[in-house]
């Protein structure tokens, strides 16, 4: 019973405690009389980030502040909002704070202004940013820096963007975005180097990563800086006890600026900026003379340093009449070499001479612009001649030279040796049909186990290869999204698919197509991808135009079908 007792006295209190905190959380908050808002530190470096905290003194919606008056000036994260409520003697006090962190683009002495909340207001904020040169003898725990390789550059040249961690003690963890670009292709190059640098006597570790950046218009722009967040150890903490506290930063590199030039107007055929350019070719077997009939393997290797492996141009490669060519599909691959990249385009052909003689082969020629020296280049690969032997297995043509005719006397004409001589003529014209129909026979059997030897060999060297085939859905995706080179691609791909054009660019497939719509979309594309028009180029009139195309040129559906394997009875 004493127990019983004690047992209720002891819940009852806890009871009517859950009890009036339930009622006064339920209840709304008071009105808001104070509003503070303060910063984390000040003055602050550039490249550093500052923590703004806004508090009210009471419950108020999360939506009550908006922060986009401070975009001008600042890089402003997703706040967070914090609400809570303590009990002290039975009164109870409630809270709500805004935590936001602040990256500043540009030194300076800047104001963060005052926030109001039902005709409450906090107190303006002045900060200060310090350039980095200018507080150089304060120490800083983590910092980033930018580089950019050139400043200027051409359209659809690559440029190298190298972005350096700086970091004096221990990081936890950390993540690094990217670099952004409108209308730029980016990608990174290589893997992180790390190192260690001494820096106004503090010896920092070093973690450098580089990108890629390729833009496709020309104009003034500023690329906005990668962003590291991370867990570094508190240093006071770690001294003033064993188990060391992480905080949380958020450092920016500084914004570059960049100017991109347009294509120049004098500029013909397609358009390449690339560092150096490069073209090779190679026999298979290596010889000095080739033999009628037999196949020999031609390899030409397109190179390009400072290139992506799809920016790499189709090459225009000709052979005089008496060859046949049998060209796979082209294989191209990129790598990184010392920090820089390196596309290759690799095209093999199975040559076959059908003729003996002497033969001219044509240069192979690109034009391309130089990067380093900014001027139009010009890569040849020089012709050579080849002689072709005679295959002596193969025989030569026979001609029978016609006879004279004779006029036959009525005596002659029946004579026993005029009718053996119209026996023999018989004979050896018979015999020499015979022999002709078997030089046809083996020449055809020949072609066609040739024929099928090089479909083999193709089939098997496709069947290796990866190979791009045309879809409608991802040229219509291209189109909507406005993206230019997918959509470039897919119709390349879509021309080969009907035969419209085998290899070529979109020059080219503007005259292979009858003038229209689709016509003048595909010019206004391929003057986009080169020129200043890219800004304003949209791709739904493309696709308009395009399905507009298709249904016209649709060749008529056959209306043949099977009967059904169980027809209806009657």
């Amino acid at each position: 019973m004493v127990i019983r007792s004690l047992l209720w006295s002891l819940v009852v209190p806890v009871v009517l405690l859950s009890m009036l905190l339930g009622t006064m959380l339920s209840l709304p908050a008071f009105a808001i009389s104070e509003l503070t808002a303060r910063v984390d530190k000040n003055p602050v470096m550039l490249g550093e980030s500052i923590v703004l905290e806004v508090t009210a003194d009471s419950r108020v919606p999360a939506n009550s502040i908006n922060f986009r008056a401070l975009d001008n000036n600042f890089t402003v994260m997703v706040p967070s909002v914090n609400q809570s409520t303590r009990v002290i003697n039975g009164d109870a006090s409630h809270s709500t704070t805004w935590t936001v962190t602040m990256l500043p683009k540009t030194s300076g002495i800047f104001t963060i202004p005052a926030f109001t909340i039902d005709n409450v207001s906090s107190k303006p904020l002045s900060v200060e940013v310090v350039p980095v040169q200018q507080g150089s003898g304060q120490l800083r725990d983590v910092f980033l820096q930018s580089e950019l390789s050139s400043n200027k550059l051409m359209v659809q040249q690559m440029v190298y963007y190298d972005v350096t961690i700086f970091f004096s003690g221990d990081i936890q963890r950390g993540s690094l975005t990217e670099p952004q670009l409108d209308d730029a292709l980016i990608q990174q190059v290589g893997q992180d180097k790390e190192g260690t640098e001494l820096i106004d006597g503090e010896r920092y570790r070093s973690i450098t990563r580089r990108y890629a950046i390729t833009p496709q218009r020309s104009g003034d722009f500023i690329i906005s800086p990668p962003t590291f967040t991370g867990d570094v150890i508190d240093r006071e903490s770690a001294r003033q006890s064993y188990f060391a506290r992480s905080r949380t930063i958020v450092r920016e590199a500084e914004a570059l600026p960049i100017t991109v030039q347009a294509q120049p107007a004098s500029y013909s055929g397609d358009w390449l900026v690339a560092g150096l350019v490069t073209l090779n070719e190679e026999w298979q077997p290596e010889q000095s003379q080739l033999r009628q009939g037999e196949p020999v393997t031609r390899i030409i290797t397109l190179s390009a340093v400072d290139v992506a492996a799809n920016q790499l141009p189709e090459l225009n490669i000709n052979l005089p009449e008496g060859f046949r060519v049998y060209q796979e599909q082209p294989q191209v691959k990129g790598a990184e070499r010392a920090g820089r990249l390196v596309a290759q385009k690799v095209i093999t052909s199975a040559i076959i001479a059908n003729k003996p003689g002497e033969y001219k082969l044509p240069e192979v020629k690109i034009n391309w612009w130089n990067s380093q020296t900014n001027q139009l280049e010009q890569t040849v690969l020089p012709g050579r001649t080849v002689q072709v032997q005679a295959d002596p297995t193969q025989p030569e043509s026979t001609t029978v030279p016609p006879r004279e005719p004779t006029l036959a006397s009525p005596a002659t004409a029946t004579s026993p040796q005029t009718q053996a001589n119209w026996r023999w003529n018989y004979t050896s014209w018979l015999l020499l049909t015979g022999w002709l129909l078997t030089v046809l026979l083996v020449a055809w059997h020949k072609m066609i186990w040739q024929k099928r030897r090089d479909q083999q060999a193709q089939s098997a060297t496709t069947s290796g290869n990866k190979v791009s085939h045309f879809d409608s859905k991802a040229l219509r995706a291209a189109c909507k999204s406005h993206h230019k080179n997918a959509a470039s691609e897919q119709l390349l791909l879509w021309a080969r698919h009907h035969k419209i054009l085998n290899r070529g660019s979109l020059s080219a497939l503007c005259e292979r197509i009858r003038p229209g719509t689709l016509q003048a979309q595909i010019a206004e594309l391929n003057a986009a991808l080169y020129g200043d028009s890219a800004a304003n180029w949209h791709g739904d009139l493309l696709w308009q135009a395009w399905s507009d195309y298709q249904h016209n040129e649709a060749p008529p559906t056959s209306t043949t079908e099977l009967p059904p394997l169980y027809p209806e009875q009657k």
